[in-house]
Formats: C-alpha cells, structure tokens, sequence
C-alpha cells in the first residue's frame, strides 16, 4: 500500500478502512512543560491565546513526531461559556472548574445568548484555523472537548448531579440533554473551523462514578445524539476501568473509543467493540509515558500494536511534567514495529 498522508491514515483507522501502519497520535491533552519553555509557549497563557495554543499544539506534532495536532489542553472551555468559574491552574496543572451555576436547582437556566462568543471558545476556533494554516491539509487537527456527561456534572456540581442521579430523575434528565445541545454546537463550530476529529473526554461517565445500568439507562442515549449530530469523525474517551460499560460504549455511534491500561487486554476489548467502534489507546500516562523508562514505553507500544489497537495513542491526558524522549519513544516503537 502507498504510504498515506496523516490525515488519511488517522480517518481510515477510525473509521475501520485499510491503512498503511497504525497511526500514533494523541486523542487527550498534549502540552508539556518541555515544549512550552522550548517554544515560549506556557500555561496558563496558552489556554486563552491562539497563537500560544497553537504554538504549542504544533510543537508536538512536530518534535516528537505524534501524526496529529489536538487542541486545547482542558475540560473547561464549554463550562466556563455557560458560566462556571474557572481557576486557569498553573505551568504544569490544568485549569479546572471551581463553581457552578446551578448547584441546587436548574431555576434560570438557559442557553447563553452567543455562547460560541464567550470564553475561550473564539480563542480555540482561530487557533484551529492557525493551525491547518500552519500544516496544511495533510495533518489531522483533533478538537477536543468536555462530553455532555462531565459538563452537566460541572453546570450542577458532581455532588448534585450524582444526588439527582439516585433521587431526581428529571433533574438529571434535564441538565443532561441540555448539556447535550451545547456540546453538539461546540464541536460542530471546530469542524467549521476546520478539526478533522472531534475528541470528547466524558470522565464522570466512567464506572468509578456512575454505574454501568445508569450509563445504558440515562448516558448512552445522549452520547449517541452527540454522535449523530456532530458532523465529523468522533472518538469518546472514558477514564477508569471501562471493561463494564465498554460494550454499551460501542452503541453509542462514536467511530474511536479512547481506554486506559486498566481495560487489560487490547485484544478482548476489540472482539467486545467488533466492527462497532476501533479501539485507540492504551499506553499509560502516569505509569508508562511519564517515569519511563524508554524500553518499557517501547515495549508497552509493540504489545498494543501485537495486540491490535487500531491507533496507538497515551491511555488518558499526558501528564505535563512528561519528557519530550518518552512521547518520541512511543512513536519510534512504532516505526520500528514495522521496520
């Protein structure tokens, strides 16, 4: 097979087509430390200007080698346009949401007036748009993004969403499909911009928060009209041990499901997913990519790709103290894994 351009192997993985090798690329967070003093980049300067973010985004497309640029570095971006704080964290601590709009009741809540207009969500859409200037049409962009589960958890607060979960159905019911709406706005105003894949990170989704029987009952319906309603390739990353909600991972429409190394085995979670979804991981971020060593990232990776992972990604968000090394590791292996 002649060799692809990135985007065309990245797509065809995701959507099950023949490839000509896996791709290596991260679905998750990808600043470091490293390349935000080697490119004059930091946070928390670079979740807010494009320019910055996407100075940084690039870097490491370009200096380890990852065959994809993903933008932005948080789960914050959509929370805070629909008006939760922010605390924008620190070089090497992500921002996060410190207060809620609707805490108690869902009294007064409404989609903001030009929502697309507030926060950084401008600042992500130019840097999207500086980027494929910058790389052209042959390097995938990946949008990521907070999913409908984690942003009604921060418009109401985990404690009250998981207080509705158990005792106020139509709380959750309420805040859930609202949530829905706005991230299916968002992530169609990055494929307009121009991202290539939309990459949704829905941790409070996850078994350790919320049981398998609440994910099929109330969770799944609105990840898949997430998933039909947004006009791109789409992956779902759910942290934990999804090995209990994987199956009902697979029906919810997304072409990629993102895991963790604490799924196990590669092989079993692809004959759960069959030809429903492809399976993108499984390297850990705090076990593997960040303390190393090399050999043992090398190793980790050849096993995935024995295994058959379809891309070949970090399990969850690279920690930003990471070394540039240990990121390029997992991109030789590959290339050596065909060699």
């Amino acid at each position: 097979m002649d060799e692809m351009t990135l985007k065309e192997r990245l797509l065809n993985a995701l959507e099950g087509k023949k490839v000509d090798k896996v791709p290596v690329c991260s679905v998750t967070q990808t600043g470091i430390v490293e390349l935000m003093d080697k490119v004059g980049a930091p946070w928390p300067e670079s979740h807010s200007d494009p320019e910055l973010m996407a100075k940084l985004a690039i870097a490491n497309y370009e200096l380890s080698g990852l065959e994809a640029v993903r933008i932005p570095y948080c789960l914050t971006v959509l929370a805070e346009a629909m008006g939760c704080e922010v605390n924008m964290g620190t070089k090497n601590r992500q921002p996060s949401v410190i207060a809620h709009p609707y805490p108690k009741d869902l009294e007064g809540m409404e989609m903001p007036e030009n929502m697309l207009d507030k926060g950084r969500i401008q600042a992500v859409l130019d840097s999207i748009k500086i980027i494929r200037e910058k790389v052209g049409p042959d390097v995938p962009i990946i949008g990521g993004m907070e999913g409908p589960v984690t942003l009604a958890s921060d418009l109401a607060s985990v404690k009250s969403f998981m207080k509705w979960s158990l005792k106020k159905p139509e709380l959750l019911h309420q805040v859930l499909d609202f949530a829905t709406e706005a991230t299916i706005s968002y992530a169609n105003s990055m494929v307009l911009a121009g991202a290539d894949v939309i990459s949704v990170a829905d941790p409070v989704a996850s078994p350790d928060l919320l049981s398998p029987d609440s994910f099929k009952s109330e969770l799944q319906s609105r990840l898949q009209k997430f998933s039909s309603n947004v006009n791109s390739v789409t992956v779902l990353h759910i942290c934990g041990n999804v090995g209990p909600i994987l199956n009902y991972m697979a029906d919810c429409g997304f072409e990629g499901l993102s895991v963790e190394e604490k799924v196990g085995s590669i092989k079993k979670a692809k004959e759960v997913l069959g030809n429903r979804a492809r399976l993108v991981g499984n390297i850990s971020s705090p076990f593997t990519l960040l303390p190393g060593p090399i050999d043992k990232i090398k190793e980790e990776s050849k096993k995935a790709l024995e295994e058959g992972v379809d891309v070949l990604a970090p399990g969850c968000g690279i920690a930003p103290m990471t070394p540039l090394s240990h990121i390029k590791a997992m991109v030789e292996a590959r290339n050596e894994y065909y060699a």
